[in-house]
């Protein structure tokens, strides 16, 4: 496939890369303007909208993943995107899709817990897509989401370890005016669904509000027993996990105490959601 970077490069222009599934909201366009600012009004800004099948796992939601090309396509002409890149399965992983394709990337240390636990093959997919779509697009820098922090923390990885020659920029997590943090699944929820959506906000707040009170070290299984009573008071939702970690290495903290991250996964209804906030 053809390498969109190569001439921007030979010419001296930055290039400034927004990876994303579409379905575009309010937090993906403020990547876009994150990487806007950064290689400024010469440079160049990519979005790539594709909804990468390796990182679903086979009970996953990839067939109901909400799509809508037009709409992401006036949104990104709204915020000054120069180039959308939209391939599909066959340009992605030639000779019959992502079934018959055999080379992948993985990261083997910081994908073990929390997402990685819970969906086993998915780092695996993201991190092969990522690789594959910097190869293709060869920014100077590409910009993520904070609320995926696990995510984020791979792909710096993963560059690093690979000698990627592009910068990762994490930028805040973007919220609704209640609090619930943006996602493209928060199309599926509906009415009383929505409301109880709030109850992931709310578990980082009380973890938050422990933190700060405590005179002492938390303990880390006494604090998840809390969240998880209540988290299940709403009677749609479901913990995954909840997980108190060191914010640089992802290892697993015993204790919270201020400066430990915090990142949760919950369902609600058939809707999974997650978020993360350093305590």
């Amino acid at each position: 496939m053809q390498r969109l970077g190569r001439s921007w490069q030979r010419a001296g222009v930055r290039v400034g890369f927004v990876p994303t599934m579409g379905y575009l909201h309010a937090g993906h366009l403020s990547l876009v303007h994150r990487a806007r600012r950064l290689v400024g009004p010469r440079g160049q800004v990519v979005v790539s909208i594709y909804v990468n099948p390796t990182q679903f796992g086979p009970q996953e939601d990839l067939s109901r993943y909400p799509r809508d090309m037009a709409r992401d396509a006036r949104l990104c002409r709204q915020a000054s995107v120069d180039v959308i890149f939209a391939p599909d399965d066959e340009q992605m992983y030639p000779r019959g899709g992502a079934s018959g394709f055999s080379t992948f990337v993985a990261e083997e240390g910081l994908s073990r817990g929390m997402e990685g636990k819970s969906r086993p093959t998915h780092f695996r997919g993201v991190t092969t897509v990522v690789a594959k779509l910097f190869n293709i697009v060869q920014p100077e820098l590409a910009v993520f989401g904070a609320k995926d922090f696990q995510q984020a923390a791979i792909v710096k990885r993963m560059v690093r370890d690979l000698n990627f020659p592009l910068k990762i920029v994490v930028a805040p997590i973007q919220r609704e005016a209640d609090g619930l943090a943006l996602s493209s699944r928060n199309k599926y929820l509906a009415g009383e669904l929505r409301a109880q959506a709030l109850v992931l906000r709310r578990s980082l707040d009380k973890a938050q509000a422990e933190a700060r009170q405590a005179s002492r070290p938390v303990p880390a299984a006494r604090l998840k027993a809390e969240l998880k009573r209540f988290i299940e008071r709403a009677p749609a939702a479901r913990l995954d996990y909840v997980e108190f970690f060191d914010t640089d290495t992802l290892v697993a903290a015993p204790n919270v105490t201020r400066g430990t991250h915090m990142a949760l996964a919950v369902y609600i209804g058939k809707t999974r959601l997650i978020d993360n906030a350093r305590l």
